[in-house]
Protein backbone atom coordinates (compact mmCIF):
# COMPACT_ATOMS: atom_id res chain seq x y z
CA UNK A 1 0.00 0.00 0.00
CA UNK A 2 1.66 3.29 -1.15
CA UNK A 3 1.89 5.78 1.71
CA UNK A 4 1.51 9.77 0.96
CA UNK A 5 1.16 12.38 3.53
CA UNK A 6 -1.97 14.93 3.83
CA UNK A 7 -1.52 18.50 3.60
CA UNK A 8 -4.90 20.01 3.42
CA UNK A 9 -7.78 19.19 4.98
CA UNK A 10 -11.58 20.93 4.01
CA UNK A 11 -14.10 19.62 5.30
CA UNK A 12 -14.91 16.30 3.32
CA UNK A 13 -11.66 17.38 1.44
CA UNK A 14 -8.45 15.88 2.07
CA UNK A 15 -5.48 16.90 -0.39
CA UNK A 16 -2.25 14.40 0.18
CA UNK A 17 1.12 14.47 -2.03
CA UNK A 18 3.05 12.24 -2.47
CA UNK A 19 0.64 10.26 -4.03
CA UNK A 20 2.35 9.94 -7.70
CA UNK A 21 1.57 5.94 -8.19
CA UNK A 22 -2.61 6.14 -7.84
CA UNK A 23 -4.81 6.93 -9.97
CA UNK A 24 -8.15 8.69 -10.11
CA UNK A 25 -11.15 6.83 -8.14
CA UNK A 26 -8.53 5.01 -6.54
CA UNK A 27 -9.98 3.92 -2.85
CA UNK A 28 -7.87 5.31 -0.19
CA UNK A 29 -7.42 5.02 3.42
CA UNK A 30 -6.83 8.69 5.08
CA UNK A 31 -5.22 8.15 8.68
CA UNK A 32 -4.25 6.09 10.83
CA UNK A 33 -7.94 5.89 11.75
CA UNK A 34 -7.78 3.89 8.35
CA UNK A 35 -11.21 6.48 6.80
CA UNK A 36 -12.60 5.55 3.68
CA UNK A 37 -12.21 7.94 0.71
CA UNK A 38 -12.02 8.10 -2.74
CA UNK A 39 -9.23 10.38 -5.09
CA UNK A 40 -11.31 12.38 -7.68
CA UNK A 41 -8.82 14.67 -8.98
CA UNK A 42 -5.05 14.32 -9.64
CA UNK A 43 -3.00 16.95 -9.86
CA UNK A 44 1.12 15.99 -10.09
CA UNK A 45 1.31 14.16 -7.11
CA UNK A 46 -1.28 15.60 -5.05
CA UNK A 47 -4.75 13.93 -4.88
CA UNK A 48 -8.07 15.36 -4.06
CA UNK A 49 -9.70 13.20 -1.98
CA UNK A 50 -13.75 13.15 -0.97
CA UNK A 51 -13.60 11.38 2.56
CA UNK A 52 -16.83 9.45 3.12
CA UNK A 53 -16.35 9.59 6.61
CA UNK A 54 -16.59 12.75 9.22
CA UNK A 55 -13.35 14.34 8.66
CA UNK A 56 -12.93 16.20 12.93
CA UNK A 57 -9.50 15.75 14.62
CA UNK A 58 -7.64 15.02 11.52
CA UNK A 59 -4.67 17.58 10.42
CA UNK A 60 -1.66 18.26 8.01
CA UNK A 61 0.88 15.25 7.83
CA UNK A 62 -0.92 11.93 8.43
CA UNK A 63 -0.46 9.46 6.03
CA UNK A 64 -2.85 8.18 3.24
CA UNK A 65 -2.96 4.52 2.48
CA UNK A 66 -3.81 4.29 -1.23
CA UNK A 67 -5.98 0.53 -2.31
CA UNK A 68 -5.00 0.66 -5.85
CA UNK A 69 -8.79 -0.41 -7.00
CA UNK A 70 -11.48 1.50 -7.46
CA UNK A 71 -14.13 2.28 -4.84
CA UNK A 72 -16.10 -1.47 -5.31
CA UNK A 73 -18.80 -2.96 -3.74
CA UNK A 74 -19.68 -6.87 -2.75
CA UNK A 75 -22.05 -8.52 -4.95
CA UNK A 76 -23.25 -12.27 -4.20
CA UNK A 77 -26.12 -13.95 -1.25
CA UNK A 78 -26.72 -11.87 1.66
CA UNK A 79 -27.93 -8.41 -0.37
CA UNK A 80 -31.58 -9.18 0.14
CA UNK A 81 -33.23 -7.71 3.32
CA UNK A 82 -29.90 -5.99 3.94
CA UNK A 83 -29.70 -2.28 5.37
CA UNK A 84 -26.55 -0.56 3.76
CA UNK A 85 -25.27 2.78 4.21
CA UNK A 86 -24.11 4.67 1.14
CA UNK A 87 -20.52 2.58 0.35
CA UNK A 88 -22.47 -0.91 1.45
CA UNK A 89 -21.41 -1.24 4.99
CA UNK A 90 -24.02 -3.29 6.56
CA UNK A 91 -25.41 -0.90 9.22
CA UNK A 92 -27.41 -3.49 11.25
CA UNK A 93 -23.82 -5.30 11.57
CA UNK A 94 -21.78 -2.05 12.24
CA UNK A 95 -24.48 -1.53 15.13
CA UNK A 96 -24.14 -4.43 17.40
CA UNK A 97 -19.87 -4.03 16.72
CA UNK A 98 -20.10 0.26 17.24
CA UNK A 99 -23.24 0.73 19.27
CA UNK A 100 -25.88 3.08 17.66
CA UNK A 101 -23.39 6.18 16.14
CA UNK A 102 -21.00 4.68 13.18
CA UNK A 103 -17.33 5.30 14.84
CA UNK A 104 -14.68 6.81 12.48
CA UNK A 105 -13.12 4.29 10.45
CA UNK A 106 -15.36 1.24 11.19
CA UNK A 107 -14.38 -1.52 9.34
CA UNK A 108 -16.63 -4.10 8.78
CA UNK A 109 -17.26 -6.48 5.09
CA UNK A 110 -20.61 -6.02 3.13
CA UNK A 111 -21.32 -8.98 2.54
CA UNK A 112 -21.40 -11.94 5.55
CA UNK A 113 -18.70 -14.41 5.03
CA UNK A 114 -19.55 -16.80 7.58
CA UNK A 115 -22.96 -18.08 6.38
CA UNK A 116 -23.40 -21.12 4.50
CA UNK A 117 -25.76 -20.94 1.53
CA UNK A 118 -26.77 -24.52 -0.22
CA UNK A 119 -25.53 -23.89 -3.72
CA UNK A 120 -27.17 -26.39 -6.48
CA UNK A 121 -25.41 -26.43 -9.73
CA UNK A 122 -27.21 -25.71 -13.04
CA UNK A 123 -24.17 -26.67 -15.01
CA UNK A 124 -22.07 -29.50 -15.11
CA UNK A 125 -17.86 -30.01 -15.49
CA UNK A 126 -17.27 -29.66 -19.59
CA UNK A 127 -20.05 -27.42 -20.29
CA UNK A 128 -18.50 -24.13 -22.25
CA UNK A 129 -19.23 -21.02 -20.03
CA UNK A 130 -19.22 -16.91 -20.75
CA UNK A 131 -19.59 -14.34 -19.06
CA UNK A 132 -23.12 -14.20 -16.86
CA UNK A 133 -23.80 -17.61 -17.37
CA UNK A 134 -25.81 -19.09 -14.27
CA UNK A 135 -23.91 -21.58 -12.47
CA UNK A 136 -26.16 -22.11 -10.45
CA UNK A 137 -28.51 -21.12 -7.85
CA UNK A 138 -28.93 -20.37 -3.77
CA UNK A 139 -32.38 -20.27 -2.38
CA UNK A 140 -31.56 -17.03 -0.54
CA UNK A 141 -34.70 -16.63 0.95
CA UNK A 142 -38.61 -18.27 0.19
CA UNK A 143 -38.94 -15.54 -2.32
CA UNK A 144 -35.63 -14.66 -4.00
CA UNK A 145 -33.64 -17.46 -6.07
CA UNK A 146 -29.89 -16.31 -5.78
CA UNK A 147 -28.70 -16.99 -9.29
CA UNK A 148 -24.93 -17.06 -9.65
CA UNK A 149 -23.02 -16.11 -12.57
CA UNK A 150 -19.97 -16.50 -14.03
CA UNK A 151 -17.65 -13.18 -13.59
CA UNK A 152 -17.37 -10.62 -15.89
CA UNK A 153 -14.25 -10.99 -18.37
CA UNK A 154 -14.25 -15.23 -17.21
CA UNK A 155 -15.11 -17.09 -20.21
CA UNK A 156 -14.41 -21.27 -21.10
CA UNK A 157 -15.10 -24.67 -19.71
CA UNK A 158 -16.65 -26.04 -16.53
CA UNK A 159 -13.76 -28.19 -14.65
CA UNK A 160 -15.00 -28.49 -11.68
CA UNK A 161 -18.33 -27.41 -9.89
CA UNK A 162 -19.26 -28.13 -5.93
CA UNK A 163 -23.14 -28.35 -4.80
CA UNK A 164 -24.01 -28.13 -1.27
CA UNK A 165 -23.52 -25.78 1.63
CA UNK A 166 -20.54 -22.90 1.09
CA UNK A 167 -19.72 -19.46 2.44
CA UNK A 168 -19.45 -16.48 -0.53
CA UNK A 169 -15.87 -16.72 -0.34
CA UNK A 170 -15.44 -20.64 -0.93
CA UNK A 171 -14.66 -22.04 -4.16
CA UNK A 172 -17.93 -23.35 -5.78
CA UNK A 173 -16.13 -24.32 -9.33
CA UNK A 174 -13.03 -24.17 -11.40
CA UNK A 175 -13.72 -22.66 -14.98
CA UNK A 176 -10.34 -23.85 -17.94
CA UNK A 177 -9.94 -20.20 -19.52
CA UNK A 178 -7.54 -19.35 -22.25
CA UNK A 179 -5.05 -18.02 -19.26
CA UNK A 180 -5.37 -21.04 -17.22
CA UNK A 181 -8.04 -22.23 -14.26
CA UNK A 182 -9.68 -19.85 -12.63
CA UNK A 183 -11.60 -20.43 -9.56
CA UNK A 184 -14.81 -19.15 -9.08
CA UNK A 185 -16.41 -17.83 -5.68
CA UNK A 186 -20.09 -16.85 -4.88
CA UNK A 187 -19.23 -13.06 -4.19
CA UNK A 188 -18.13 -10.58 -7.06
CA UNK A 189 -16.64 -7.70 -6.88
CA UNK A 190 -17.94 -4.71 -9.45
CA UNK A 191 -16.83 -1.03 -9.45
CA UNK A 192 -20.30 1.05 -8.90
CA UNK A 193 -19.18 3.98 -11.41
CA UNK A 194 -19.09 1.40 -14.28
CA UNK A 195 -22.70 0.06 -15.21
CA UNK A 196 -22.26 -3.94 -15.77
CA UNK A 197 -22.33 -5.38 -19.30
CA UNK A 198 -25.32 -7.18 -21.33
CA UNK A 199 -25.70 -8.69 -24.39
CA UNK A 200 -28.45 -6.63 -25.92
CA UNK A 201 -30.68 -3.49 -25.03
CA UNK A 202 -34.28 -3.81 -25.57
CA UNK A 203 -36.94 -1.15 -26.52
CA UNK A 204 -39.20 -1.07 -23.14
CA UNK A 205 -42.73 -2.25 -24.23
CA UNK A 206 -44.50 -3.55 -21.09
CA UNK A 207 -45.90 -1.42 -18.53
CA UNK A 208 -44.81 -1.49 -14.74
CA UNK A 209 -47.80 -1.67 -12.68
CA UNK A 210 -48.06 0.61 -9.97
CA UNK A 211 -51.19 -0.04 -8.56
CA UNK A 212 -51.79 3.89 -8.46
CA UNK A 213 -54.53 4.60 -10.82
CA UNK A 214 -52.80 8.22 -11.66
CA UNK A 215 -49.87 6.64 -13.03
CA UNK A 216 -50.89 3.72 -14.46
CA UNK A 217 -53.81 4.85 -16.50
CA UNK A 218 -52.39 8.54 -17.35
CA UNK A 219 -49.21 8.34 -17.47
CA UNK A 220 -47.35 4.88 -17.00
CA UNK A 221 -43.46 4.20 -17.05
CA UNK A 222 -42.17 1.09 -18.61
CA UNK A 223 -40.30 -1.80 -17.15
CA UNK A 224 -36.83 -1.08 -17.77
CA UNK A 225 -37.45 2.94 -18.02
CA UNK A 226 -36.55 5.73 -16.58
CA UNK A 227 -38.99 8.67 -14.39
CA UNK A 228 -38.65 11.69 -12.51
CA UNK A 229 -41.08 12.68 -9.64
CA UNK A 230 -40.08 16.60 -8.95
CA UNK A 231 -41.73 18.62 -6.23
CA UNK A 232 -41.79 21.36 -3.87
CA UNK A 233 -41.20 20.05 0.13
CA UNK A 234 -44.86 18.85 1.39
CA UNK A 235 -46.04 17.55 -2.45
CA UNK A 236 -46.29 14.08 -0.95
CA UNK A 237 -42.65 12.70 -3.06
CA UNK A 238 -41.65 10.28 -0.93
CA UNK A 239 -45.23 8.72 -0.17
CA UNK A 240 -45.63 8.26 -3.92
CA UNK A 241 -42.15 6.81 -3.90
CA UNK A 242 -43.03 4.67 -1.06
CA UNK A 243 -46.16 3.44 -2.61
CA UNK A 244 -44.22 2.78 -5.51
CA UNK A 245 -41.76 0.86 -3.39
CA UNK A 246 -44.64 -1.27 -2.02
CA UNK A 247 -46.76 -1.94 -5.12
CA UNK A 248 -45.16 -1.75 -8.46
CA UNK A 249 -44.77 -5.80 -10.00
CA UNK A 250 -40.96 -5.48 -9.91
CA UNK A 251 -39.23 -8.40 -8.70
CA UNK A 252 -36.41 -6.73 -6.75
CA UNK A 253 -37.02 -3.24 -5.02
CA UNK A 254 -33.61 -1.16 -4.61
CA UNK A 255 -34.64 2.14 -2.39
CA UNK A 256 -32.22 4.89 -1.86
CA UNK A 257 -33.04 7.14 0.29
CA UNK A 258 -30.02 10.35 -0.27
CA UNK A 259 -29.75 12.83 2.11
CA UNK A 260 -33.31 12.60 3.48
CA UNK A 261 -34.30 13.05 6.33
CA UNK A 262 -33.86 10.40 9.28
CA UNK A 263 -37.19 10.30 10.05
CA UNK A 264 -38.46 9.63 6.83
CA UNK A 265 -35.67 6.73 6.34
CA UNK A 266 -37.14 5.61 9.97
CA UNK A 267 -40.44 5.35 8.46
CA UNK A 268 -39.15 2.99 5.40
CA UNK A 269 -37.12 0.95 7.80
CA UNK A 270 -40.47 0.41 10.38
CA UNK A 271 -42.89 -0.31 7.66
CA UNK A 272 -41.38 -2.42 5.20
CA UNK A 273 -40.77 -5.35 7.25
CA UNK A 274 -44.21 -5.37 8.38
CA UNK A 275 -46.07 -4.73 4.90
CA UNK A 276 -47.44 -7.88 3.45
CA UNK A 277 -46.32 -7.70 -0.28
CA UNK A 278 -49.35 -8.92 -2.24
CA UNK A 279 -47.37 -10.94 -4.89
CA UNK A 280 -45.91 -13.39 -2.70
CA UNK A 281 -47.69 -13.09 1.22
CA UNK A 282 -44.36 -12.79 2.49
CA UNK A 283 -43.10 -9.45 4.19
CA UNK A 284 -41.80 -6.60 1.55
CA UNK A 285 -38.42 -7.04 3.02
CA UNK A 286 -37.99 -10.29 1.56
CA UNK A 287 -37.48 -8.64 -1.80
CA UNK A 288 -35.88 -5.44 -0.88
CA UNK A 289 -32.56 -3.54 -0.60
CA UNK A 290 -32.14 -0.31 1.83
CA UNK A 291 -29.30 1.87 1.41
CA UNK A 292 -29.96 4.60 4.03
CA UNK A 293 -27.65 7.79 3.71
CA UNK A 294 -29.57 10.37 5.61
CA UNK A 295 -28.93 14.12 5.88
CA UNK A 296 -27.03 14.01 8.57
CA UNK A 297 -24.17 11.42 7.06
CA UNK A 298 -21.50 12.67 5.88
CA UNK A 299 -21.94 14.30 2.44
CA UNK A 300 -19.58 12.70 -0.08
CA UNK A 301 -21.30 9.02 0.83
CA UNK A 302 -24.12 10.78 -0.88
CA UNK A 303 -22.74 10.78 -4.23
CA UNK A 304 -21.66 7.34 -3.96
CA UNK A 305 -25.24 5.61 -2.35
CA UNK A 306 -26.90 6.15 -5.65
CA UNK A 307 -23.87 4.27 -7.78
CA UNK A 308 -23.75 1.76 -5.42
CA UNK A 309 -27.76 1.65 -5.19
CA UNK A 310 -27.54 1.33 -9.55
CA UNK A 311 -24.83 -1.72 -9.15
CA UNK A 312 -26.88 -3.77 -6.96
CA UNK A 313 -29.73 -3.01 -9.50
CA UNK A 314 -28.03 -4.04 -12.04
CA UNK A 315 -26.70 -6.98 -10.72
CA UNK A 316 -30.24 -8.42 -10.37
CA UNK A 317 -31.17 -7.34 -13.78
CA UNK A 318 -28.50 -9.96 -14.96
CA UNK A 319 -29.86 -12.65 -13.35
CA UNK A 320 -33.09 -11.89 -15.35
CA UNK A 321 -35.45 -10.13 -12.90
CA UNK A 322 -37.37 -7.19 -13.17
CA UNK A 323 -36.05 -4.35 -10.72
CA UNK A 324 -37.28 -1.26 -9.62
CA UNK A 325 -35.18 1.17 -8.14
CA UNK A 326 -36.48 4.31 -6.16
CA UNK A 327 -33.39 7.38 -5.65
CA UNK A 328 -35.33 10.05 -3.08
CA UNK A 329 -33.42 12.32 -3.68
CA UNK A 330 -31.29 12.71 -6.60
CA UNK A 331 -31.27 16.59 -5.53
CA UNK A 332 -29.41 15.69 -2.53
CA UNK A 333 -26.81 13.82 -4.48
CA UNK A 334 -26.60 17.06 -7.21
CA UNK A 335 -26.29 19.27 -3.96
CA UNK A 336 -23.50 16.93 -2.67
CA UNK A 337 -21.71 17.21 -6.19
CA UNK A 338 -21.82 20.62 -5.96
CA UNK A 339 -20.35 21.01 -2.54
CA UNK A 340 -17.15 18.47 -3.30
CA UNK A 341 -17.12 20.99 -6.96
CA UNK A 342 -16.72 24.02 -4.25
CA UNK A 343 -13.84 22.56 -2.69
CA UNK A 344 -12.56 21.99 -5.03
CA UNK A 345 -12.48 25.41 -6.32
CA UNK A 346 -14.11 24.29 -9.81
CA UNK A 347 -15.67 26.29 -12.20
CA UNK A 348 -19.35 26.72 -11.01
CA UNK A 349 -22.09 26.50 -13.80
CA UNK A 350 -25.59 27.36 -13.33
CA UNK A 351 -26.93 28.08 -9.32
CA UNK A 352 -23.34 26.70 -8.39
CA UNK A 353 -23.64 23.38 -9.75
CA UNK A 354 -20.48 22.11 -11.58
CA UNK A 355 -20.50 22.22 -15.53
CA UNK A 356 -20.86 18.18 -15.74
CA UNK A 357 -23.89 18.25 -13.67
CA UNK A 358 -25.71 17.05 -16.88
CA UNK A 359 -23.47 14.67 -17.82
CA UNK A 360 -23.39 12.98 -14.33
CA UNK A 361 -27.17 13.00 -14.37
CA UNK A 362 -26.91 11.33 -17.99
CA UNK A 363 -25.35 8.38 -16.95
CA UNK A 364 -27.40 7.61 -14.08
CA UNK A 365 -30.30 7.27 -15.75
CA UNK A 366 -28.66 5.63 -19.26
CA UNK A 367 -27.94 2.88 -16.66
CA UNK A 368 -31.45 1.91 -16.54
CA UNK A 369 -32.90 -0.67 -19.27
CA UNK A 370 -34.55 -3.60 -20.55
CA UNK A 371 -31.80 -6.03 -21.50
CA UNK A 372 -30.86 -9.27 -22.94
CA UNK A 373 -28.37 -10.60 -20.23
CA UNK A 374 -25.00 -11.75 -21.06
CA UNK A 375 -24.72 -15.92 -20.36
CA UNK A 376 -26.05 -17.13 -23.84
CA UNK A 377 -29.18 -17.98 -22.34
CA UNK A 378 -31.37 -14.80 -23.95
CA UNK A 379 -32.89 -14.09 -20.68
CA UNK A 380 -34.27 -10.81 -20.62
CA UNK A 381 -34.14 -8.30 -17.29
CA UNK A 382 -35.10 -4.98 -16.81
CA UNK A 383 -33.90 -2.08 -14.73
CA UNK A 384 -36.39 0.93 -13.92
CA UNK A 385 -34.79 4.00 -12.30
CA UNK A 386 -37.57 6.29 -10.48
CA UNK A 387 -35.96 9.31 -9.15
CA UNK A 388 -37.24 11.78 -6.41
CA UNK A 389 -36.35 15.78 -7.23
CA UNK A 390 -36.54 18.27 -4.69
CA UNK A 391 -36.53 21.68 -6.19
CA UNK A 392 -36.15 24.70 -4.31
CA UNK A 393 -40.02 26.36 -3.99
CA UNK A 394 -41.21 23.94 -6.12
CA UNK A 395 -39.24 25.45 -9.35
CA UNK A 396 -38.68 23.27 -11.77
CA UNK A 397 -36.57 25.75 -14.51
CA UNK A 398 -33.78 24.88 -11.53
CA UNK A 399 -30.91 22.80 -13.00
CA UNK A 400 -31.52 19.80 -11.72
CA UNK A 401 -34.84 19.17 -12.19
CA UNK A 402 -33.91 20.51 -16.13
CA UNK A 403 -30.85 18.02 -16.06
CA UNK A 404 -33.54 15.08 -15.61
CA UNK A 405 -36.48 16.39 -17.51
CA UNK A 406 -33.72 15.82 -20.56
CA UNK A 407 -32.89 12.75 -20.10
CA UNK A 408 -36.09 10.84 -18.22
CA UNK A 409 -39.34 9.56 -20.40
CA UNK A 410 -41.97 9.87 -17.33
CA UNK A 411 -42.53 13.19 -15.57
CA UNK A 412 -44.63 13.32 -12.82
CA UNK A 413 -45.29 16.95 -11.78
CA UNK A 414 -46.12 17.27 -8.04
CA UNK A 415 -48.25 20.35 -7.12
CA UNK A 416 -48.21 22.20 -4.23
CA UNK A 417 -51.61 23.34 -4.56
CA UNK A 418 -53.05 19.85 -5.05
CA UNK A 419 -51.45 18.54 -1.68
CA UNK A 420 -52.57 21.99 -0.14
CA UNK A 421 -56.39 20.56 -0.85
CA UNK A 422 -55.23 17.38 0.13
CA UNK A 423 -55.28 16.01 -3.26
CA UNK A 424 -52.97 12.89 -3.28
CA UNK A 425 -51.20 12.05 -4.97
CA UNK A 426 -50.55 15.30 -6.00
CA UNK A 427 -49.61 14.68 -9.45
CA UNK A 428 -50.63 17.23 -11.45
CA UNK A 429 -52.42 15.87 -14.88
CA UNK A 430 -51.91 19.13 -16.85
CA UNK A 431 -48.54 19.25 -16.77
CA UNK A 432 -47.54 15.94 -16.45
CA UNK A 433 -46.66 13.41 -18.96
CA UNK A 434 -45.40 9.87 -20.41
CA UNK A 435 -43.33 9.16 -23.75
CA UNK A 436 -44.04 5.87 -23.21
CA UNK A 437 -47.80 6.34 -23.62
CA UNK A 438 -48.26 4.63 -26.96
CA UNK A 439 -46.88 1.90 -26.69
CA UNK A 440 -48.50 1.30 -23.06
CA UNK A 441 -51.28 1.91 -24.67
CA UNK A 442 -51.24 -0.83 -27.22
CA UNK A 443 -50.61 -3.83 -24.20
CA UNK A 444 -53.48 -2.22 -22.03
CA UNK A 445 -56.02 -2.39 -25.14
CA UNK A 446 -54.42 -5.92 -25.39
CA UNK A 447 -53.90 -7.40 -22.21
CA UNK A 448 -56.66 -5.42 -19.91
CA UNK A 449 -59.17 -3.98 -22.08
CA UNK A 450 -60.29 -2.83 -25.90
CA UNK A 451 -61.25 0.44 -25.17
CA UNK A 452 -58.53 1.50 -22.12
CA UNK A 453 -56.91 3.46 -24.16
CA UNK A 454 -59.98 5.09 -25.80
CA UNK A 455 -61.64 5.87 -22.33
CA UNK A 456 -58.25 7.55 -21.21
CA UNK A 457 -58.25 9.78 -23.75
CA UNK A 458 -62.04 10.50 -23.39
CA UNK A 459 -60.73 11.27 -19.66
CA UNK A 460 -58.25 13.50 -20.19
CA UNK A 461 -59.95 15.47 -22.41
CA UNK A 462 -63.08 15.96 -19.77
CA UNK A 463 -60.05 17.06 -17.47
CA UNK A 464 -58.29 19.55 -19.69
CA UNK A 465 -62.32 20.97 -20.84
CA UNK A 466 -62.55 21.93 -16.96
CA UNK A 467 -59.44 23.63 -16.78
CA UNK A 468 -61.03 25.92 -18.84
CA UNK A 469 -64.38 25.97 -17.80
CA UNK A 470 -62.82 26.46 -14.27
CA UNK A 471 -61.75 29.91 -16.17
CA UNK A 472 -65.40 31.08 -16.96
CA UNK A 473 -66.47 30.05 -13.50
CA UNK A 474 -63.78 32.49 -11.99
CA UNK A 475 -65.17 35.24 -14.14
CA UNK A 476 -68.64 35.62 -14.46
CA UNK A 477 -70.19 32.45 -12.26
CA UNK A 478 -71.34 29.08 -12.48
CA UNK A 479 -74.48 30.15 -13.67
CA UNK A 480 -74.17 31.53 -16.67
CA UNK A 481 -72.74 28.20 -17.92
CA UNK A 482 -75.01 26.07 -19.93
CA UNK A 483 -76.09 22.35 -18.61
CA UNK A 484 -74.25 20.56 -20.59
CA UNK A 485 -71.32 22.19 -18.75
CA UNK A 486 -72.20 22.12 -15.98
CA UNK A 487 -72.42 18.67 -16.50
CA UNK A 488 -68.22 18.19 -17.61
CA UNK A 489 -67.54 19.97 -14.73
CA UNK A 490 -69.29 18.01 -12.50
CA UNK A 491 -67.78 14.93 -14.22
CA UNK A 492 -64.47 16.46 -14.48
CA UNK A 493 -64.77 16.45 -9.92
CA UNK A 494 -66.00 12.87 -9.99
CA UNK A 495 -62.57 11.85 -12.52
CA UNK A 496 -60.53 13.85 -9.70
CA UNK A 497 -62.46 12.85 -6.23
CA UNK A 498 -63.32 9.32 -7.25
CA UNK A 499 -60.36 7.74 -10.03
CA UNK A 500 -57.43 10.29 -9.24
CA UNK A 501 -57.18 10.83 -5.72
CA UNK A 502 -56.17 8.16 -4.43
CA UNK A 503 -55.29 7.32 -0.24
CA UNK A 504 -51.70 5.65 0.32
CA UNK A 505 -53.33 4.79 4.29
CA UNK A 506 -56.34 3.03 3.54
CA UNK A 507 -56.50 -0.75 3.67
CA UNK A 508 -58.04 -1.21 -0.17
CA UNK A 509 -57.75 1.94 -1.47
CA UNK A 510 -53.45 1.90 -1.42
CA UNK A 511 -53.60 -0.66 -4.39
CA UNK A 512 -56.05 -0.48 -7.44
CA UNK A 513 -55.02 -3.53 -9.54
CA UNK A 514 -55.31 -2.49 -13.88
CA UNK A 515 -59.27 -4.36 -14.01
CA UNK A 516 -60.25 -2.32 -11.40
CA UNK A 517 -58.96 0.74 -12.79
CA UNK A 518 -60.55 -0.19 -16.21
CA UNK A 519 -64.14 -0.92 -14.58
CA UNK A 520 -63.94 2.29 -12.51
CA UNK A 521 -63.17 4.42 -15.63
CA UNK A 522 -65.84 2.88 -17.66
CA UNK A 523 -68.03 3.78 -15.15
CA UNK A 524 -67.54 7.31 -14.66
CA UNK A 525 -67.33 7.82 -18.66
CA UNK A 526 -70.87 5.42 -18.61
CA UNK A 527 -72.25 7.84 -16.09
CA UNK A 528 -71.51 11.05 -18.74
CA UNK A 529 -72.29 9.62 -21.34
CA UNK A 530 -75.73 8.31 -19.87
CA UNK A 531 -76.35 11.89 -18.15
CA UNK A 532 -76.09 13.54 -21.50
CA UNK A 533 -78.28 11.34 -22.86
CA UNK A 534 -80.68 12.56 -20.51
CA UNK A 535 -80.00 15.95 -21.17
CA UNK A 536 -80.62 15.97 -24.47
CA UNK A 537 -84.44 14.26 -23.60
CA UNK A 538 -84.64 17.21 -21.62
CA UNK A 539 -84.08 16.25 -17.93
CA UNK A 540 -82.06 19.24 -15.98
CA UNK A 541 -78.32 18.96 -14.67
CA UNK A 542 -79.53 19.32 -10.98
CA UNK A 543 -82.16 16.57 -11.01
CA UNK A 544 -78.91 14.25 -12.54
CA UNK A 545 -77.05 15.03 -9.58
CA UNK A 546 -79.71 13.97 -7.04
CA UNK A 547 -79.19 10.49 -8.56
CA UNK A 548 -78.31 7.98 -5.29
CA UNK A 549 -76.26 5.97 -7.91
CA UNK A 550 -73.77 9.20 -7.53
CA UNK A 551 -72.39 8.18 -4.11
CA UNK A 552 -72.09 4.34 -5.12
CA UNK A 553 -69.59 5.67 -8.00
CA UNK A 554 -67.77 7.88 -4.99
CA UNK A 555 -67.33 4.94 -2.67
CA UNK A 556 -66.57 2.21 -5.72
CA UNK A 557 -62.80 2.96 -5.11
CA UNK A 558 -62.98 0.93 -1.90
CA UNK A 559 -64.64 -1.93 -3.45
CA UNK A 560 -62.13 -4.75 -3.13
CA UNK A 561 -61.24 -7.07 -6.29
CA UNK A 562 -62.64 -10.04 -5.00
CA UNK A 563 -66.17 -8.03 -5.55
CA UNK A 564 -65.40 -5.97 -8.81
CA UNK A 565 -68.65 -7.35 -10.25
CA UNK A 566 -70.33 -4.41 -8.06
CA UNK A 567 -69.02 -2.33 -10.29
CA UNK A 568 -70.80 -3.72 -13.21
CA UNK A 569 -73.77 -3.76 -10.81
CA UNK A 570 -73.42 0.35 -10.30
CA UNK A 571 -72.93 0.91 -14.48
CA UNK A 572 -76.38 -1.59 -14.70
CA UNK A 573 -77.79 0.98 -11.60
CA UNK A 574 -77.19 3.87 -13.33
CA UNK A 575 -78.50 3.30 -16.37
CA UNK A 576 -82.05 2.52 -15.13
CA UNK A 577 -81.68 5.78 -12.51
CA UNK A 578 -80.93 7.44 -15.89
CA UNK A 579 -83.92 5.84 -17.79
CA UNK A 580 -87.06 6.41 -14.91
CA UNK A 581 -85.10 10.38 -14.83
CA UNK A 582 -85.77 10.58 -18.64
CA UNK A 583 -90.03 8.18 -18.73
CA UNK A 584 -90.49 11.04 -15.50
CA UNK A 585 -89.33 13.97 -17.83
CA UNK A 586 -91.49 12.39 -20.63
CA UNK A 587 -94.50 11.96 -18.39
CA UNK A 588 -94.23 15.46 -17.05
CA UNK A 589 -94.05 17.41 -20.61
Amino acid sequence: MKVGNIIKVSGPLVVAEGMDEANVYDVVQVSEKKLIGEIIEMRGDRASIQVYEETTGIGPGEPVYTTGSPLSIELGPGLIEQIFDGIQRPLEVLKMQEGDFLQKGAEVNNLNRETKWNFEPRVKPGDEVETGTILGVVQENPVIEHRVMVPPGVKGKVKDIKSGDHTIVGNIAVIETEEGDRAVQMLQLWPVRRGRPYKQKLDPDIPLVTGQRVIDTFFPVAKGGTAAIPGPFGSGKTVVQHQLAKWADAEIIVYVGCGERGNEMTDVLMEFPELIDPQTGQSLMKRTVLIANTSNMPVAAREASIYTGITIGEYFRDMGYSVSLMADSTSRWAEALREMSGRLEEMPGDEGYPAYLSSRVADFYERAGKVVCSGGDDREGALTVIGAVSPPGGDISEPVSQSTLRIVKVFWGLDYQLSYARHFPAINWMNSYSLYQMKMDRFFDKQVHSEFSKQRVEAMSLLQEEAGLQEIVRLVGRDSLGEGDQLKLEMARSLREDFLQQNAFHEIDTFCSLEKQDLMMKMILGFYRESRRALESGVYVNEILKLPVRDRIARAKYITDDNLSELTMINQELTDQINQLIEKGGANA
